[in-house]
């Protein structure tokens, strides 16, 4: 079973049915045994980081997801919660990559919104894609290059669009928008 987190933030039925068609059983809940006991878990987002945060805070959420096992993908909302802290109303975040979220500086169009090309890719979910493929993004805000970055992009600066540590993946795009290139992506998640 995969589960998608339900929470205050985020776009989990889209997702959910990305995931149907590929063809895996999915599970949109909160509940603390269900996440704990799934196959895999993905934190999707839309949204913004400090009520969503208050609201993981809240619920207790937040202790579950940093200490998830099995493999984890948060996308968008959901990989800048990931990180350390999100200059959106100066968040603390649930620090699993090292990675601050800053927002784009006004150097050209924010939201960074369309298609855009995946740069130094490296690691299991771009397995079988092509080099320079392109994925769909809607942010204003960034995860920074670290340690743990294993795909950029470029707009008005180089930043961090997938990191991975341990079981934690993230991608900045939404790869349920991102034709068969996001769907192979997804497929490459839910084969780990």
């Amino acid at each position: 079973m995969i589960a998608i987190l339900k929470y205050n933030a985020g776009n989990a039925t889209s997702v959910a049915n990305a995931i149907k068609k590929i063809g895996y059983e999915v599970l949109i809940t909160d509940h603390k045994e269900a996440l704990q006991k799934a196959d895999k878990v993905i934190f999707p987002g839309a949204g913004e980081a400090r009520s969503a945060m208050n609201y993981l805070n809240k619920t207790g959420l937040d202790q579950i997801i940093i200490s998830l096992t099995q493999p984890v993908l948060g996308i968008c909302l959901g990989m800048q919660l990931l990180c350390s802290h999100s200059e959106e109303r100066n968040t603390p975040c649930l620090g699993i990559f090292p990675a601050k979220v800053r927002l784009f500086p006004p150097k050209d169009i924010v939201p960074h919104t369309g298609w855009n090309t995946l740069s130094n890719t490296d690691g299991v979910l771009f397995k079988d894609l092509q080099k320079e493929s392109d994925c769909y993004f809607v942010h204003s805000y960034y995860a920074e290059l670290c340690e743990n970055t294993v795909a950029t992009c470029d707009y008005i600066l180089p930043y961090s669009v997938a990191l991975q540590k341990d079981n934690f993946y993230a991608v900045q795009f939404h790869p349920e928008k991102s034709g068969s290139v996001g769907m192979k992506i997804l497929q490459n998640f839910l084969a780990l």
